[in-house]
């Protein structure tokens, strides 16, 4: 009997990789966009259609008589949540992309707190799944994905949900690619860059393929558990930022500093963080079979590369990725930055 998945975001950046890994691996996909859109990789026998979440009758309507697992890439929030459990006599399991920023250290540290004097969290070197979360509240992204993965897993009973934290998602389509921070000052002919921390600055990446494996194989054995999804090498932004260079022919010199950014726009990369937060895959190995399809950071980074470069051509950064201006600032302020250099 062929089984029936529902993806909602089926467009986005996670989405199109995993309706096309559910779709080889046997299931009858239906895509769930906004826009009811579909991807040119996709198998032709993909359906489509299109609903807003925040349209309970739509994404309903979406889910008709029901399906085998419903995968949400843009859960966010516990009314997300309920909204999902609502459908729970039509579907037998559920798989959700939660986040990494739930965590928090044993001190209530966590993503929220890092602008506070000795606010970054201290996670274990590698952190499980076992380590403490925020608490669910509607101050911002973190307690949001929290409170949605607290209704989610109190729900098991009527409906079992893997929720995937992923770590800093990286592939083609992203809104906020960390790569763009030196695809773009590649393209600018920059030749220095300052890396703090040493460069020695770790923050767990998770790419798009992994995660679409991870989705993959939790929609075949159903369950009510939080895993991490994360890539299996953790590479220091300064091996990144070599591997970027690598893939677009130049080389750059590097000015390492010992402590953090001299400033909140020279060498503030969105990588660099002042511990290592790095994350255990092993739950996942032993609960789903998992084994990584995408082995190191740098495989698939020219896909990525280019895509940034792509979209960049002949167009103002912050008009190209205007979410990445919004979250991290300017991250190109040359002037402030040679002057540091030439002091």
């Amino acid at each position: 009997m062929t089984r029936r998945a529902v993806v909602i975001g089926a467009t986005g950046q996670i989405g199109r990789v995993a309706v096309g890994a559910l779709a080889r691996d046997g299931w009858a996909v239906t895509a769930v966009s906004r826009g009811g859109g579909r991807d040119e990789e996709w198998p032709e026998d993909v359906r489509v259609a299109a609903a807003d979440r925040a349209d309970d009758g739509a994404l309903a309507a979406a889910v008709g008589d029901g399906c085998d697992v419903l995968v949400d890439m843009v859960a966010y929030g516990p009314e997300h949540a309920r909204q999902l459990v609502t459908l729970a006599d039509r579907v037998g399991s559920a798989v959700v992309v939660s986040s990494v920023s739930v965590y928090e250290d044993d001190k209530g540290r966590n993503f929220d707190t890092q602008g506070e004097p000795d606010g970054f969290p201290e996670y274990p070197v590698p952190m499980g799944e076992g380590q403490r979360t925020v608490k669910p509240g509607e101050t911002s992204y973190s307690t949001r994905k929290a409170g949605l993965e607290r209704e989610l897993l109190a729900a098991g009973g009527r409906l079992p949900t893997t929720l995937l934290r992923a770590g800093a998602i990286h592939g083609p389509r992203c809104q906020t690619p960390r790569e763009l921070y030196f695809v773009k000052r590649n393209l600018d002919g920059r030749s220095r860059r300052v890396l703090p921390y040493g460069g020695l600055s770790r923050f767990h990446p998770a790419n798009v393929h992994n995660i679409a494996e991870l989705i993959r194989l939790a929609a075949a054995r159903p369950g009510s558990r939080a895993l991490n999804a994360v890539d299996p090498d953790a590479p220091t932004v300064a091996e990144i930022a070599a591997a970027i260079d690598a893939v677009m022919g130049v080389e750059t010199e590097t000015v390492l500093l010992e402590g953090p950014p001299p400033s909140p726009t020279v060498g503030d990369t969105p990588w660099s963080v002042p511990v290592p937060v790095v994350c255990d895959m092993s739950a996942a190995e032993r609960e789903l079979g998992y084994r990584p399809v995408v082995a190191r950071y740098a495989d698939r980074l020219p896909e990525t590369v280019a895509w940034i470069e792509g979209r960049l051509a002949g167009r103002d950064w912050r008009e190209a990725y205007p979410k990445m201006f919004q979250n991290y600032g300017d991250l190109f302020d040359y002037t402030a930055e040679d002057d540091f250099l030439d002091k």
